[in-house]
Order: structure tokens, then sequence, then C-alpha cells
């Protein structure tokens, strides 16, 4: 399979302290990849570069095959790249239909009908079809989970970068939650999860790369990189229930 995004050296450092250091690694078309590290590691870093809300000092990135290191967040967003964020960010005041055609139109270029309908198809796929008309403000944790999932496949992504989608949801939730990201890979769509509920994880992902530092120090099969003594030794206190 082809290589949708290639990170070749990156580095970036915010005076003395670095948060990517010579990162680099492959993404194959229709992959889904998990990355894990432990807080302050460098993964949501390693997201905004990609999305290119920040600016590496060294190195480059390679969207399908083309450098898109200095390309503006806004022409990657066109390009296919999507993301969403740890803590969910949507328009409060607005319900969550229009948060959707924000991302249609803004972020996929559509208009009207096209656009309407396009929201109506990834509504029911994220099961908050029901919850259209309601105010996003007024959205439990879990359907605020969903809306930023909604809003980054209404952008029509190639690429889809999940930042913690599954933090601060109980088990039953989870459950709920990887089926739809199953079925968003199921679609073709390439992904990369940053996740620290590592059964959620690897419940989806067929590859996974471990960061410290913003360094790359692991990377392969998931269950034989959660069994690393290296990796164990890192993740220490944090949960790994495979």
């Amino acid at each position: 399979m082809p290589s949708i995004l290639q990170l070749d050296g990156l580095g970036k450092a915010f005076g003395a302290v670095t948060v990517a250091d010579n990162l680099s690694y492959e993404l194959e078309e229709g992959e889904a990849l998990g990355i894990i590290g432990p807080n302050g590691a460098g993964k949501t870093t390693m997201f905004n570069l990609i999305t290119g809300t920040l600016s590496p000092d060294s190195g480059a990135i390679r969207f399908q095959g083309e450098d898109v290191t200095k390309h503006s967040a806004a022409r990657r967003c066109r390009a296919g790249i999507a993301r969403s964020f740890q803590v969910p960010q949507p328009f409060s005041g607005m319900t969550v239909f229009e948060n959707a055609m924000v991302a249609a139109t803004q972020a996929a270029g559509m208009s009207g009908h096209e656009a309407e309908r396009h929201c109506i198809e990834v509504l029911d796929q994220t099961a908050l079809l029901e919850k259209a008309n309601v105010v996003a403000g007024s959205l439990t944790l879990l359907d605020r989970k969903r809306l930023e999932m909604t809003r980054s496949l209404c952008a029509r992504p190639k690429l889809l970068l999940l930042d913690e989608i599954a933090g601060g949801l109980t088990d039953s939730e989870c459950v709920s939650l990887i089926q739809t990201i199953k079925d968003v890979h199921a679609s073709g769509v390439s992904i990369i999860w940053i996740e620290h509920v590592v059964h959620a994880l690897l419940a989806v992902v067929n590859r996974l790369i471990v960061i410290d530092f913003g360094r790359k120090i692991a990377e392969g099969d998931p269950k034989t990189i959660m069994a690393s003594p290296e990796v164990q030794e890192i993740y220490l206190g944090i949960e790994v229930d495979a």
C-alpha cells in the first residue's frame, strides 16, 4: 500500500524543551496507527505539526506524496487532514447540526443540499442524528466526544487524527465509541489515534508507536510493543490491560 503520510526527521523545541526529536515514520493508506506515551511526551505537539498549527524547526511532512511542511493548516485540512481535540471544542451555542455544517462548508468546501446530506450521513454514523437540534453546550461528555469526531468527519478527511477521544468515558461508553471508530476505519479513512485508554486503542489499531520526550522509542505489533519492558517502565502506573 502507498504511504498517505510521511514524517521525516521532525524536530521542534520550545526553548530548552524538545518536544519532537528527529521524529520519523510512515502511515500506509487505510492503516490505523496508535500512538502512546506519557503525558508531556510530545504526542499532541506531533498532531499540531501534522495539521500545521505548529511549524517544525527541522524535518519534513509529506501528505499523499506532496511536501506540505510549509502549507497552512487550512490548506492541509482542505487536502484531507482532520483532527479531534483532547478537550472537545464545539461551538457551544450552536446546535449539533450547525456544528457539523460549519465543518462541511468551511473545511470541506461543500454547500447547500450537498452539505446538508453529508452532515446527516455523518451524524447517523456517529450516533448523533437524534440529537441534531440539541445545543452543543448541553451535551454529555460522550456526545461531545462524538461531536468532535462528527466535525472531523464532516471535513471529508482522508486522514483522521484522534487525540485521546476515549479519555474520561466509562467502559460501556468506550465500547460504543470503539465501534464508531472501527466503522470509520472500515470506510477507508486512515487513522492516527493518540490514547491513554490502551484497551480501547488495541481494539482498533494494527500498529503501535511509543513516543517519549519527543522521540520514537518503539514501533510494531501492538501486543508485542505493550509487552516490552521499556514500554512497561514508561507506562508504570497507567492501565495497560490488553
